[in-house]
């Protein structure tokens, strides 16, 4: 049967964990992924657990621009391939093993137009600055794992 790209197939692109807040975002090849988000990472709370960014979308809000900055520049701490974040709210996303509950979309701050302007106001469209989720099924990921969106029976 073939795969829709509502469900996927994706990609875990990369994993970056913050080591403090508002601190250098650090790129890592794996990451374990508890009740609470990801391990070692600043952020680790409530229903933003885990951030996550679209490749495509970063892909098309660099070409508006016509800049090239690194995709850690959004300061997410995953960034998936082959899905639309979107309206994603209330979906839930399959990371590798792990279920992530997405809560909502992630509003671009200051920083962004620090990195370069007029790139805060470019995020604040079609979910530009991702998405924000909760852990519901720990596990490890590893960059290269598959992602999908879970589809619900009805």
């Amino acid at each position: 049967m073939p795969v829709s790209p509502e469900t996927g197939p994706g990609r875990l692109e990369a994993i970056w964990l913050k080591r403090g807040i508002g601190g250098p975002m650090d790129a890592v090849d794996a990451a374990i992924v508890d009740v609470h988000g990801l391990r070692d990472n600043a952020n680790r709370r409530g229903k933003r657990q885990v951030t996550i960014i679209s490749q495509e979308r970063w892909t098309e809000l660099m070409a508006a621009l016509g800049a090239d900055l690194p995709p850690s520049t959004r300061r997410g701490n995953l960034m998936v391939s082959g899905l639309d974040l979107e309206k994603s709210r209330g979906r839930v996303l399959r990371v590798g093993t792990t279920r992530l509950l997405i809560n909502g979309e992630t509003r671009p701050c200051e920083q962004m137009e620090e990195a370069h302007a007029g790139l805060q106001e470019l995020m604040r469209h079609r979910w530009g600055g991702g998405a924000f989720a909760e852990v519901l099924e720990p596990g490890e990921i590893r960059v290269g794992d598959s992602v999908s969106w879970e589809t619900t029976a009805g």
